[in-house]
């Protein structure tokens, strides 16, 4: 258990794209993927994996999830809405993020809104529940242990990995589930 403990440890969960990291100025479609993929290189499960490709580009673009470019160069503010759509597609259906992020994106383009604050304001969040994942996972692994010592079988190491591994989804799950009503309060709102 302690090779996994380890291993949550070590992932790189708090890695964001900040507000630092990207440029002042405009960028093409592929200065756009060259900076997501060697952001969140270290996050790709496998080598094979991309971070973000022209396919998902374009069809947040069609899917409307963000507002339109000029001129085929992406400004500061479309990249810190593809950080949170790469941050929210993890758990979200499409349709659940473009409903999220539609009255931001009114909002955006008429200098309405500064972006840039509410993107700093979801960094620490992240800052924050970075450290206590890791806390509730320790504290997750613990109970873990207590279940396995209940257990007396042979093969507690993969029995332990199969309980952490569920109770993570179970977890991963509710925190979903939660979100997608939070959503739907947004899709009533906006209907009303």
């Amino acid at each position: 258990m302690d090779k996994i403990e380890q291993l949550i440890a070590n992932a790189p969960i708090d890695n964001h794209l900040t507000l630092d990291d990207i440029p002042d100025i405009d960028l093409y479609m592929d200065q756009v993927i060259q900076l997501f993929e060697k952001k969140y290189e270290g996050q790709k499960r496998n080598a094979d994996e991309k971070v973000l490709t022209k396919t998902m580009i374009n069809n947040y673009a069609k899917g409307k999830l963000f507002f339109p470019v000029n001129n085929k160069k992406y400004s500061k503010e479309h990249l810190i809405l593809i950080s949170i759509i790469y941050q929210l597609k993890g758990a979200l259906s499409i349709n659940d993020i473009k409903l999220t992020l539609e009255n931001l994106n009114k909002k955006v383009p008429e200098a309405e809104f500064n972006i840039e604050k509410l993107y700093n304001s979801y960094l620490h969040l992240a800052e924050a529940n970075a450290v206590k994942f890791v806390d509730d996972v320790k504290e997750n692994t613990n109970k873990v242990k207590e279940e396995i010592d209940k257990l007396d079988d042979k093969d507690s190491v993969y029995l332990k990995q199969l309980l952490l591994i569920t109770s993570l989804i179970n977890m991963s799950n509710l925190y979903r589930k939660a979100a997608e009503k939070i959503v739907d309060e947004i899709g009533k709102e906006q209907d009303a």
